[in-house]
């Protein structure tokens, strides 16, 4: 997937055509405006912040995130934590995840030679509900693909080594199931994986039906997507009987990761937040 290999990319139209979403995404609460005076809803968060929770049920990883509950919705933030410097080997692996974007999408080059802007993100606005609560999401996407009657549908796009016998264990317990909450959260419906060796060579291309990935490791006993749901919607369910209006909070999962904090917050309610309240305060007075 180096640049001396865009010479083969006919051989990556392995999905039919691709279109690639590019949109910029100045602010996320304009977007959901409509929905949210249509639909009464609990939560607003990006999908980022979910993916931390479902994922909580099974894996360890250190995270954080803002709860604001403002007008009886509760706001998810999404707060970064600091990251170490990148090794030469993750910066190429990055590199090769963006390049894989740009070989497996359709129009990946502009009129003026230019290839895909990483930086810039296409976000879907989603209503959907997990247990009893109703939720507004925004979701970056990968790309669309297309049926014969021109149907369009999003499509994830991911990278991984090459399995060997002794990696394909933990290529399920833990990609598979990223991939999975990710997709589903979103209904993304296939998800297509570009396998590659050490040398940035992509060797083949996988795809898969979200909804058959949890029956994939289903007999392996691995994880279940069930768990994840019941989890999630427990955590909501504490959050939003505990959290009190117009006060600003953190959760987090960190070491020694028994169990999820919730602290309140040191700094005020994001400025994005307070101003798309006010908004929609004004849009249905």
């Amino acid at each position: 997937m180096h640049k001396k290999f865009k010479s083969t990319s006919s051989e990556y139209t392995f999905c039919g055509k691709m279109h690639y979403c590019q949109l910029h995404i100045c602010y996320f609460g304009m977007l959901c405006l409509e929905f949210l005076i249509m639909y009464t809803l609990l939560l607003q968060t990006y999908r980022n912040n979910l993916n931390k929770i479902l994922a909580t049920a099974y894996l360890k990883d250190p995270w954080k995130m803002g709860v604001h509950k403002r007008n009886g919705v509760v706001y998810l933030d999404v707060h970064k934590l600091p990251e170490r410097p990148q090794s030469e080997i993750e910066r190429r692996r990055c590199f090769w995840g963006y390049s894989f974007e740009n070989l497996a999408t359709e129009n990946s080059i502009d009129e003026d030679g230019s290839g895909i802007d990483a930086n810039v993100e296409y976000c879907s606005v989603i209503k959907t509900k997990l247990g009893a609560h109703r939720i507004v999401m925004g979701a970056e996407m990968d790309c669309c693909d297309s049926t014969d009657d021109g149907r369009r549908f999003y499509v994830e796009l991911k990278t991984s080594r090459e399995l060997e016998y002794h990696t394909v264990e933990k290529f399920e317990r833990e990609k598979l199931l990223r991939f999975w909450i990710q997709s589903f959260l979103a209904g993304v419906s296939y998800v297509v994986v570009g396998f590659r060796n050490d040398a940035g060579v992509l060797i083949r291309t996988e795809r898969l039906r979200t909804k058959d990935i949890t029956q994939k490791v289903k007999a392996k006993n691995y994880w279940q997507g069930g768990v994840c749901l019941a989890f999630a919607d427990e955590v909501l369910c504490w959050l939003y009987g505990t959290v009190k209006e117009n006060e600003d909070y953190v959760l987090q999962f960190a070491h020694p990761f028994h169990r999820l904090e919730l602290l309140k917050a040191q700094s005020p309610c994001p400025d994005a937040i307070t101003l798309h309240v006010e908004q929609l305060t004004g849009a249905t007075n």
